[in-house]
């Protein structure tokens, strides 16, 4: 038994020793690293820039009134079309006590005045006609009573202005209907009736009663990095990718690049605009949220390779070209001449041939596993 036991303790030792030994012998062996092989290959490589903007109209119309007071009815809402001259709201005058006094008074003045130089013209009248006063004189009367008419006139239309801000002679062109001033789609109408508005004039702006714009002449309104904005220019084309409509793009046209820039997160971004081309079957609504995409240089038809096969030294660049493959993968380091780069693929312009085939990553063996 004791026999037995022995043998099986040599064993268990000579297992350790050979495992052991096994261990420290492969550890000792250089490890042999594959890499994957890579082929040149024709194709296009295009150097971009991207902006983040958004789509606006190119021309957004602030509707205001021409007199203060209070909003009667709103007769239109945000969506709908309209033309020059459609009335949008009603404003209700609220007339200023003094100016209200001022002008009853001088309507009742008008009367008194008129009551006075008509019966002074109906006695001028008959005594002309029975040939007491020459014709001069008449006539003199004739004026005076005539101007009194126009006088009452003026003094009631004053008051009329006061009191409703328009005139019963002027109806049509009432600066208390509030029209728009050009065709498009209303946008927005902040105001509600009831809301108090005030005129625009030299003081203040006004308050808004409607926007108005052209949906059909949108532009892409956003920003780019200075480090790319002397690259691009006027009259370049844009592809739009808009988020809110899936599987789309846009063409676009670059009409302009602000002169001077603005800082943001510590990054200079100069504004750019460009006209969109949209066809009629796609809504685009106006705020909608854009990326732009700039071509800044393309090389078509040439040698690409992929640019982490690429090693840099100074101002050279260098790839391994496979010598052989079995037994072990050999290489031979070799000088190219590259072109333009896309960030992931790379123009070769020198130095390969569609025949060559290049080292590429590395391939962990864990992988195979």
């Amino acid at each position: 038994m004791k026999k037995v036991g022995k043998i099986i303790l040599f064993v268990i030792l000579g297992l350790i020793v050979l495992i052991t030994f096994n261990f420290l012998w492969k550890k000792s062996r250089p490890e042999i690293t594959v890499y994957e092989i890579v082929s040149p290959h024709k194709g296009n490589v295009e150097n971009k820039t991207i902006a983040t903007g958004r789509i606006e109209p190119r021309d957004e119309i602030l509707i205001k009134p021409q007199i203060s007071g209070i909003v009667s009815e709103v007769w239109k809402e945000a969506g709908q079309m309209v033309k020059v001259g459609d009335i949008i709201a009603t404003v209700k005058v609220i007339p200023e006590m003094g100016q209200l006094n001022s002008a009853e008074s001088r309507l009742r003045i008008a009367e008194i005045t008129l009551e006075q130089i008509e019966k002074a013209f109906a006695r001028q009248k008959q005594l002309f006609e029975n040939k007491v006063i020459a014709k001069e004189e008449f006539d003199q009367s004739q004026a005076d009573y005539n101007r009194a008419i126009e006088e009452k006139t003026n003094a009631k239309d004053a008051l009329d202005i006061v009191r409703n801000g328009v005139t019963k002679r002027f109806a049509n062109l009432s600066n208390t209907q509030i029209r728009s001033t050009i065709t498009g789609m209303i946008l927005d109408v902040p105001v509600k009736a009831g809301n108090s508005v005030i005129q625009a004039n030299t003081f203040n702006d006004g308050t808004t009663i409607a926007s108005v714009a052209n949906m059909n002449d949108l532009i892409f309104r956003g920003n780019i990095d200075e480090t790319e904005v002397g690259r691009v220019k006027e009259k370049m084309p844009m592809i739009l990718t808009i988020g809110a409509i899936q599987g789309k793009t846009f063409d676009a046209i670059l009409e302009y690049i602000s002169p001077k820039g603005i800082q943001e997160s510590g990054a200079v971004l100069f504004e750019i605009k460009a006209a969109v081309n949209a066809p009629d079957s796609v809504y685009i609504r106006a705020g909608y949220s854009a990326n732009a995409e700039i071509v800044l240089s393309k090389a078509d038809s040439v040698i690409v390779i992929p640019e982490s096969t690429v090693e840099f030294s100074n101002d050279s660049a260098f790839v391994y070209i496979v010598t052989a493959e079995r037994p072990q993968q050999t290489f031979d380091k070799t000088h190219i001449e590259i072109g333009l780069s896309d960030g992931i693929n790379i123009e070769v312009k020198k130095g390969l041939t569609l025949e060559d085939r290049i080292r590429g990553n590395a391939i962990d063996p864990r992988a195979k596993r």
